[in-house]
């Protein structure tokens, strides 16, 4: 798996072997969706209500129990489990309930109808969910900006961006991720694993997880005495990724909306290992991410970061490069009809740090012991750290 040893890039071969192998990942990722899909809602539709609030932990609300949007509260969470979803109130005032869920949908309107001024071309996707947490406004950062691909945006504003992204693409994610690696995704992502050392009875944060890949196998790894927890900033993946794990029968998984620059709704000290794979270069301060990740580890926990980085081989970073602002977005109109958000993600591999600048960046966040792994010949890198 190191660069030494694979040497399989995506390159944008055309040749017909390759085009069988494009329609055959086509074929079984649909079959495969469809075939949990209809699993999940036979289920659904079968289970009592008391089975289904056990399997799934849905508020006891009549409203919330049919809804597919509520994810893990603090109270559902297993005792001595991390803390869960802090950004939904306590019951414990309606009328402050009302008052905060009216002030965050007033701010949320006026989010969304500011967007909407400067965004005609492409209808506004942006769930008010897909905001928690977000500690870049208006009042925090002024008009300091940073970068959404290879456009300049106000920090404030990056964070309901890239949910935009990831809502559109939610449904066709893992399709267009066979697509685009040719299924050597996979690959990467086992490799990972493998250097992860999770036990049996450990506590896993995956961040950025999705649609559940690496969530799915840490559950069976630590077993029936360890606890995995799925966080994502977006609830669209989030909600792929839940239904994917419940109808695998991931029963020591919790579902959490969490934001990886401050993982606010965990304490200190609560994981063993904690996962972000191909998450972080879509954060909008990396910086403050690692601390939050260094925070919520355990001494002696490890941190692994699974992301694009840059091929250390010339004549092939030039090909992947065509690759990926041709093949990439017409793939995306095509699987997912949306060309733009994958045009935003191939410019998001090329702005975000270098191995080596990653490596400092961890180790300033007070991660010791850094090193990281080239995966096919850089086009992606495993990089691992260790809190004291």
């Amino acid at each position: 798996m190191t660069d030494n040893t694979n040497n399989n890039a995506p390159q944008g071969q055309t040749s017909t072997t390759n085009g069988h192998i494009q329609d055959k990942l086509v074929k079984d990722s649909i079959a495969h969706n469809q075939n949990i899909s209809a699993q999940a809602q036979a289920r659904t539709s079968q289970l009592p209500h008391a089975a289904t609030s056990n399997a799934v932990k849905e508020t006891s609300t009549p409203a919330a129990a049919n809804s597919t949007n509520d994810f893990t509260k603090v109270q559902d969470l297993p005792t001595g489990a991390p803390q869960g979803q802090q950004t939904t109130m306590p019951n414990n005032n309606t009328n402050q309930n009302n008052t905060h869920n009216d002030s965050l949908n007033n701010s949320v309107n006026n989010t969304v109808n500011s967007r909407a001024n400067t965004q005609t071309t492409k209808q506004t996707l942006f769930n008010q969910r897909d905001d928690i947490n977000n500690p870049h406004t208006p009042d925090t950062d002024g008009n300091e900006e940073t970068h959404f691909g290879y456009k300049t945006v106000n920090k404030a504003e990056k964070q309901a961006r890239v949910a935009d992204v990831f809502t559109s693409v939610a449904k066709k994610y893992d399709i267009m991720n066979d697509l685009m690696s040719f299924g050597i995704h996979r690959l990467w992502k086992r490799y990972a694993i493998s250097l992860s050392g999770v036990r049996s009875g450990q506590h896993v944060l995956d961040i950025a997880g999705g649609t559940g890949d690496l969530a799915k196998v840490f559950s069976r790894e630590v077993g029936r005495n360890g606890h995995v927890v799925l966080s994502d900033i977006n609830a669209a993946m989030l909600e792929v990724g839940r239904e994917r794990l419940i109808n695998a029968g991931c029963n020591n998984v919790d579902f959490v909306l969490a934001n990886a620059e401050t993982l606010a709704p965990f304490d200190d000290e609560s994981f063993d290992l904690v996962t972000i794979s191909f998450g972080l270069r879509n954060v909008t301060d990396k910086d403050a991410a690692l601390k939050a990740m260094y925070r919520v580890l355990k001494p002696g926990g490890r941190l692994l970061i699974l992301e694009f980085s840059k091929p250390v081989f010339e004549p092939l970073s030039k090909a992947y490069d065509l690759y990926s602002f041709t093949a990439l977005p017409m793939m995306g109109k095509i699987i997912a009809n949306d060309s733009e958000s994958y045009q935003y993600l191939a410019e998001s591999i090329r702005m975000h740090p270098d191995q080596q600048t990653l490596k400092q960046m961890m180790q300033q966040a007070g991660f010791e012991n850094c090193d990281y792994h080239n995966l096919t010949a850089g086009i992606v890198a495993v990089h691992r750290g260790f809190k004291a």
